[in-house]
C-alpha cells in the first residue's frame, strides 16, 4: 500500500492546505517522505458533519454487524503485512518484535469489543413491567445504553498502533455505535495512513456510511481545538501530556454545549518497596524494577517513575543494585526529538536540584534517553511538589521515608496515579494494609510483586485513575469498560411494541437483562 501523505474524510484521499510535516526516523536522525498536510477549517468540518450524518444509521445496526465491522478492521490491519510493521520501525525507532506485539494487542482489543457486543450485555437492558394494579400505578419502563455521538479521538506519541488510530479509544467508540474523527499523531502519519486505510476498507466491506470513520493529518494545537469545538463532536479520547489534555477539557467546557474529555495525561506510579520483601530479596527487586524502567527507553505511561521505601541497609541493597544495573545502560533513540528534549531536560533538573542525589546517570545523547536514578528524602519530597512531576523516560526517583507511618504520609500527598505497586512479603501483610485506603483513592489499578509496565487487555482491567492521570477517574480506557466512556442512558416509558428499540421488546434480543432489579440470561 503507498502512503501518500493524505487526510482519509468520509472514505475519501483528501489532501489538507495548510502547513506540511514529514515523519522523523529517530534512529537515522532523517526525515521521511511523504509529505503531510494540515487539514483546513472547512477539511474538519466536513469530517464532523459527515460523522453526525452517519451516526443514526451506524448506531442502529445490530450488535452481530458492528462486531462483524470491528472484526474487519482487524483482519485489514492484519492484510497490511509488513509494510506496516517497518513503517512503524521507521518513525518511531522501536524493534520489530515490540511492533508486531503491539499489533496484536491492536487487533486482540478490536476483537475483544467485538466479542463484548455479541454477548450483549453493554447494552445494560433493564425492564419493569407496568403494574397498573398498584396505587399508584407503575408505568411500563425499559432502558438502554445508546452511543453518546461521533467522538474526536487523538491519537497517542507512544503506542503507534494500540493507542493511536485503530487504538482503544477508536475500538470502544466504534463499538459503542459511536462515529470517529481521528487526528492522526505527527511522530508517526506514515503509521497513521496505513492504518487509517485499513478502518476506511472496512467501511466499504461492511456497507457502512463513509463518515462512520476520518482521519485529520497535520500539525498545530488550533487544529485540535477546532476538532472538539465542532458541535457535531459530543466526546473525546486524547492520551498525552497534561497541558495538552487541560487545553482540550478547557476548550469543551468552553462550548455553549460542554462535551465530556476522557484525556489520560500524566503518571509517575509509585512503586511501594515494604520492609521484609526489601529484607529478604533487595536485589532480585533490583533487577525486575531496572527492567520496567528501562522497557520501551522508559515511554511508558505506566512507567515506574517512583520508589517508596524506608531508610536503611536494605533500601541501600536496593539502590545499589538498582544502580549497577542502570548505570551502564546504553542511550537509546527515543519517539521525537521533543519527547527526547523534555526527558534530557527533566533528568538535568533532578541531578542539578539541591535536595536530590543521583544514584546512577548512564550517559546521555542528543535524541536519546539513557537511565537515570536519583534519592530524595521524605521531608524533601512533602515540601517541593516540583519533585512529583512525571519525566517521561527511564529515570525514577527513590523517596526514602523514615518508618511505615511517613510511607503512608508521603502516599497522602501523591497526586492521582495509573497505578501503584506493593512489593511485599508475608510479614509486610499489615503495612499493606495500612497503605491499601489511601492506594484506593489515589490510583485507579493496585498491583502486588509484579511491575506497572504491561497492561492486560480484558474485561477486568483499569487503565485510568483520579486526576492528573486521567481527567474522568471513573473510566478506563483499557478493557470492555471503555465502552461507557461513550454511552448514555435511556428510558422508554410506556411506549409500544413497535416503539420499542428491538432490544428492549418482550421478545427482544438482549441477551442479558435486568427484568424487575434481577439480572438474568435471556
Amino acid at each position: 500500500m503507498i502512503i501518500t501523505g493524505d487526510a482519509l474524510i468520509g472514505g475519501k484521499a483528501v489532501t489538507g492546505t495548510g502547513a506540511g510535516v514529514r515523519a522523523w526516523n529517530p534512529a537515522a536522525g532523517q526525515a521521511i517522505d511523504p509529505e503531510f498536510r494540515t487539514v483546513d477549517s472547512a477539511q474538519i468540518d466536513q469530517a464532523c458533519r459527515l460523522a453526525d450524518e452517519a451516526f443514526d444509521t451506524f448506531r442502529a445496526l445490530s450488535d452481530d454487524k458492528r462486531a462483524a465491522f470491528l472484526d474487519t478492521i482487524a483482519d485489514q490491519i492484519m492484510e497490511l503485512g509488513d509494510v506496516l510493521v517497518e513503517r512503524v520501525m521507521a518513525e518511531t525507532a522501536l524493534p520489530r518484535a515490540r511492533v508486531e506485539g503491539e499489533r496484536g494487542r491492536t487487533v486482540g482489543q478490536l476483537k475483544l469489543f467485538a466479542n463484548l457486543l455479541r454477548e450483549g450485555s453493554w447494552n445494560d437492558v433493564r425492564l419493569d413491567k407496568a403494574l397498573p394494579e398498584r396505587t399508584p400505578p407503575r408505568p411500563d419502563l425499559r432502558m438502554r445504553m445508546i452511543g453518546l455521538g461521533p467522538v474526536a479521538v487523538f491519537a497517542a506519541s507512544n503506542f503507534p498502533l494500540a493507542f493511536s488510530v485503530a487504538g482503544g479509544d477508536t475500538a470502544s467508540a466504534l463499538a459503542a455505535g459511536c462515529p470517529v474523527v481521528l487526528k492522526g499523531h505527527f511522530a508517526h502519519p506514515g503509521t497513521s495512513e496505513l492504518v487509517g486505510r485499513a478502518i476506511v476498507k472496512a467501511v466499504e466491506i461492511c456497507g457502512l456510511p463513509a463518515g462512520v470513520f476520518s482521519l485529520l493529518t497535520g500539525v498545530g494545537n488550533d487544529m485540535g481545538i477546532q476538532l472538539v469545538s465542532h458541535p457535531a463532536i459530543k466526546a473525546v479520547g486524547f492520551t498525552g501530556s497534561r497541558g495538552g489534555g487541560l487545553a482540550l477539557m478547557a476548550a469543551a467546557a468552553a462550548r455553549p454545549v460542554p462535551i465530556p474529555v476522557y484525556a489520560e495525561m500524566s503518571s509517575i506510579n509509585p512503586v511501594f518497596l515494604l520492609p521484609e520483601a526489601l529484607k529478604n530479596r533487595a536485589e532480585d527487586i533490583a533487577a525486575g524494577f531496572a527492567g520496567s524502567l528501562t522497557l520501551g527507553v522508559g515511554q511508558m505511561c505506566t512507567n515506574p517513575g517512583l520508589v517508596l521505601a524506608i531508610a536503611g541497609p536494605d533500601l541501600d541493597r536496593f539502590t545499589a543494585a538498582a544502580s549497577s544495573a542502570l548505570v551502564g545502560g546504553a542511550a537509546c533513540s527515543m519517539l521525537t526529538p521533543g519527547i527526547a528534549g523534555n526527558f534530557a531536560r527533566g533528568v538535568n533538573q533532578l541531578a542539578e536540584h539541591a535536595d536530590v542525589k543521583t544514584l546512577a546517570l548512564a550517559p546521555q545523547a542528543e535524541g536519546k534517553g539513557a537511565p537515570a536514578l536519583f534519592v530524595a528524602s521524605a521531608s524533601s519530597f512533602l515540601s517541593q511538589h516540583a519533585l512529583q512531576e512525571e519525566i517521561f523516560g527511564p529515570a525514577s526517583l527513590v523517596v526514602a521515608c523514615k518508618d511505615v507511618a511517613e510511607l503512608r504520609q508521603v502516599a497522602e500527598k501523591l497526586e492521582g496515579q495509573l497505578t501503584a505497586t506493593l512489593l511485599m512479603d508475608e510479614g509486610d501483610l499489615e503495612a499493606a494494609q495500612a497503605l491499601l485506603p489511601v492506594l484506593e483513592r489515589k490510583v485507579g489499578r493496585i498491583l502486588a510483586n509484579g511491575y506497572p509496565t504491561g497492561v492486560e487487555v480484558c474485561s477486568s482491567m483499569v487503565h485510568g485513575g483520579p486526576f492528573p492521570s486521567t481527567s474522568d477517574g471513573r473510566t478506563t480506557s483499557v478493557g470492555t469498560g471503555a465502552i461507557s466512556r461513550f454511552l448514555r442512558p435511556v428510558c422508554y416509558q410506556n411506549l409500544s411494541q413497535a416503539l420499542l428499540p428491538e432490544v428492549l421488546r418482550d421478545n427482544g434480543s438482549a441477551t442479558w437483562l435486568r427484568r424487575e432489579g434481577e439480572l438474568t440470561r435471556n
